[in-house]
């Protein structure tokens, strides 16, 4: 499973849409591909349009009809809990769910070098990730005046990921770079930010 990208010392977990019940819960969609992690859940951030995250206590969290109802210190009524609708529920990047080998964060690879090692040569730098219901596309951006350029995130092709150094080595077949390179647009729009 790859998880999606977001902001660089949040994570967003979820996004309150309404009150739920009379005593300052809200009902939240869900926006990690890992929702065990309510269970344990004991603090966030809510972030608000123009402002810092501020810091939550969260009193109880319970699952409802696909989502997840909060109940959050100070929100004891159905006015304070309307104040809340469309905040994003946010953990500090340190506490993402640890992933299996070989899997990573879309978050992660934005900004990598893709390096092709047998020619030599790096490609660009990583601008997005695109879900395509199979393998995930990366965006790589080649510099200056040069179209932006797809590559499968595939074992085979990217051979060597290593996000503490922001490098991607890849070993594609031969004309890969020159196919897809062709007509693309220049820039990828954000994604999801599941965490």
């Amino acid at each position: 499973m790859w998880a999606q990208f977001t902001a660089v010392q949040f994570l967003t977990i979820a996004r309150i849409l309404r009150p739920q019940g009379r005593l300052g819960e809200v009902a939240a969609e869900i926006l990690t591909d890992f929702p065990a992690r309510f269970e344990k859940l004991q603090s966030a951030f809510l972030d608000a349009p123009g402002q810092a995250p501020r810091p939550v206590t969260v009193e109880r969290v319970w699952p409802h009809k696909g989502r997840v109802i909060l109940k959050f210190s100070g929100s004891d009524s159905i006015e304070s809990a309307a104040l809340l609708r469309g905040l994003h529920v946010l953990i500090p990047r340190e506490q993402r769910t640890p992933l299996p080998l070989h899997h990573y964060y879309w978050w992660e690879l934005c900004g990598c070098r893709v390096l092709w090692e047998r020619q030599g040569r790096e490609i660009g730098t990583v601008t997005g990730v695109e879900p395509t219901g199979g393998v995930p596309l990366l965006h790589v951006a080649p510099g200056e005046g040069k179209s932006e350029v797809l590559i499968p995130l595939a074992q085979e092709i990217c051979t060597r990921i290593d996000p503490a150094t922001k490098t991607i080595v890849i070993d594609p077949p031969e004309d890969l770079l020159d196919l897809n390179s062709e007509g693309r647009p220049s820039s990828l729009p954000a994604k999801g930010q599941g965490s």
